[in-house]
């Protein structure tokens, strides 16, 4: 995108004369700018079509619809704004590349959430399950050791291949980018006692529901600010009555956060529910006035 803006500049700004004298629109010359386009050079590289993308100026939305008053002179105000329209007009490929960069995020994320096959067969599920959390930013914790980390450039010592005999106690996937694919590799763990999970963009309803192979260990779960929790998602939690400690705070698709502590509390009675207030989310009708009160009358 950066190299695209670059060429475009650069074609407007040293090439005024060709899109004036060469691509003009009037009689004579119907071909106007959808005929033969100016080839300069830049670099001793041709410049491709303008037609290719639409660039993001100055980091909004606009396109090149909002550049007129920005980019032409006074004197050129017309012709630059009938010149930018017309490549605003047929610029259709922008909702295409939009649907490019998205689909290049989720095969990103789905990458990220892959399970590792070969560490597993070779060191085991421990040691599998830890290095996908480190290589996500996590951290994790085995039985009787120290926390491991992920650096923020993502480095982390290498000390848990030797842990292939060593469960997994705890870990901590704040902030990860784990979805429903990816919990294949935080399930194998069955002695885990305790996940953190807030914050995780990707953990929704159905991520909730695969928890209960975990019903024999986990402990502890946060839940904290995932966006796509809602009392569906929190409604599976009741396979694990082995909790002891459950944060369901900061929750925006949880419409009445105050009455889905109590329905999860009386769901697990020996778990202690954190993050919303009983009176939360609830919503007291108008106080009515009695039949009998009549409102004054002014003499």
């Amino acid at each position: 995108m950066r190299h695209l803006e670059q060429n475009l500049m650069s074609y407007f700004q040293g090439n005024t004369v060709g899109v004036e004298g060469q691509a003009r629109v009037g009689p004579g010359n119907e071909r106007g700018l959808g005929g033969n386009w100016p080839r300069p050079r830049v670099g001793h590289k041709r410049i491709q079509y303008l037609h290719l993308v639409a660039p993001l100026w100055n980091g909004g939305t606009r396109g090149i619809r909002g550049m007129s008053s920005a980019v032409a002179p006074e004197g050129n105000q017309s012709k630059w704004g009938k010149l930018l329209q017309f490549l605003a007009d047929r610029f259709y490929d922008v909702e295409a590349l939009r649907e490019y960069l998205f689909q290049k995020q989720v095969s990103k994320i789905h990458q990220k959430n892959r399970s590792f096959t070969y560490i597993k067969e070779r060191y085991g599920p421990y040691v599998a399950g830890a290095y996908f959390i480190l290589k996500q930013g996590g951290a994790v914790k085995f039985q009787g050791k120290e926390w491991i980390r992920s650096s923020g450039r993502g480095h982390y010592s290498l000390e848990f291949l030797n842990f292939q005999a060593t469960p997994v106690e705890a870990v901590d996937a704040s902030g990860c980018a784990i979805n429903y694919q990816g919990l294949d590799n935080l399930l194998a763990l069955k002695e885990l006692q305790s996940l953190q999970l807030q914050r995780c963009p990707h953990v929704d309803d159905w991520c909730l529901s695969r928890l209960y192979q975990l019903a024999d260990s986990l402990q502890e779960l946060s839940l904290a600010g995932c966006p796509r929790i809602s009392e569906r998602g929190l409604a599976c939690l009741h396979h694990l009555q082995k909790l002891r400690r459950l944060d369901i705070s900061d929750l925006p698709a949880v419409s009445s956060p105050g009455l889905t502590r109590i329905l999860v509390e009386e769901m697990l009675p020996n778990c202690e529910v954190l993050g919303a207030e009983w009176t939360e989310g609830l919503k007291l009708g108008p106080e009515k006035q009695s039949r009998g009160t009549a409102s004054p009358i002014p003499a």
